[in-house]
């Protein structure tokens, strides 16, 4: 397969897509990180435990079939708004979450998600602190003009605090009046069992941050996995296209000079750091690697601007590339001819 060359402008048009995509990436993060804390204040979504009453957007929701229990409407009636109000909504949303799961695969964790919002600013101050973007990774992770230092271990500390502080706090008021925990915060008026929750809640999140957030999104989120299962089901689905013929590119992917001084000891100058896309999946994947072994891909794109800018300054095209639709398809029966066992 002949090898496209890129260089000059279109080489620049191609770091300033994949700069593009992640930017708004980040501004679809914040918004919907926006909303999952200020929801509940808001009335978009929440449950009061003292009313027994569920708030969406704004206006109280209810089954409709109190009337049942004063002889106002008949049970033919209340099975009518139970199946209006309750049944069908549920389907909608979940079918149409599965649906969308289904073509793009974890689309809303890698966009969405305000964990997955968090794990990747703690994985950035990790790697800044040790050079690693997980307490577990055996070896540090190279990246270009990143030299780790210890004083970044403080920030990193109080940020897995704040974090799980602040998912303490929201999930209690996504249950109790906001108003009544916020202003119970700030006068010291919480109750015991509000204090203790915040309390416990904070050290088991700030936790999970620290140590298992990966995990947690690998293994531990249903929401994850129900998307990774509906998306596995789809031959077609979007999926990262590796170009294996073209392996041989990967030896010199991530090669640059290297400036700082505490890469000197490591290896010579220009020599490579590695690959660039393992170097950058906040999930701790391999993104070469075939679809069934990328179970957990949230579909953020880094992996493929991360090739998209090292083979660009090497003059060549990338060798990772999204594929969806009849194109996945191809992609999926090569990785079954691949890896099936020899026919005798």
């Amino acid at each position: 397969m002949e090898q496209l060359s890129l260089t000059g402008p279109a080489a620049s048009e191609a770091q300033r897509r994949a700069r593009s995509l992640q930017i708004w990436r980040r501004r679809t993060q914040i918004g919907f990180f926006a909303l999952f804390l200020l929801a509940p204040s808001l009335n978009l979504l929440r449950f009061d435990l003292y009313e027994t009453q569920l708030w969406v957007l704004g206006m109280r929701w209810s089954l409709g079939i109190d009337g049942l229990l004063t002889g106002e409407i008949s049970a033919t009636q209340a099975g009518l708004n139970l199946l209006w109000r309750a049944l069908l909504p549920a389907v909608l949303i979940v079918g149409g979450f599965l649906a969308l799961a289904y073509r793009y695969g974890r689309i809303y964790c890698g966009w969405l998600c305000p964990h997955f919002s968090l794990v990747e600013s703690l994985n950035s101050l990790l790697h800044r602190a040790c050079g690693k973007l997980s307490l577990w990774d055996r070896t540090p992770v190279h990246r270009a003009g990143v030299t780790p230092q210890r004083r970044w271990w403080p920030l990193f500390a109080l940020s897995c605090l704040l974090a799980g502080f602040a998912w303490a706090i929201t999930l209690l008021t996504y249950l109790l009046p906001p108003q009544l925990i916020w202003g119970g915060l700030f006068s010291g008026t919480l109750t015991a069992n509000q204090l203790r929750f915040l309390l416990v809640g904070t050290a088991l999140f700030s936790a999970e941050f620290a140590f298992a957030r990966h995990l947690f999104c690998r293994f531990g989120c249903a929401v994850g996995l129900f998307q990774s299962l509906a998306w596995m089901a789809n031959p077609r689905g979007l999926v990262v296209s590796f170009e294996r013929e073209r392996a041989r590119d990967c030896r010199t992917c991530q090669s640059e000079q290297r400036s700082a001084p505490a890469h000197a000891a490591l290896a010579a100058p220009d020599a490579p750091l590695g690959n660039a896309c393992d170097s950058v999946c906040p999930m701790r994947l391999q993104p070469r690697n075939i679809k069934r072994r990328m179970f957990s891909c949230v579909q953020c794109g880094q992996c493929l601007d991360a090739c998209d800018s090292t083979h660009t300054a090497q003059g060549r095209s990338p060798t990772l590339q999204w594929r969806i639709g009849a194109d996945a398809l191809r992609e999926t029966l090569r990785q079954r001819r691949a890896h099936s066992p020899e026919q005798p």
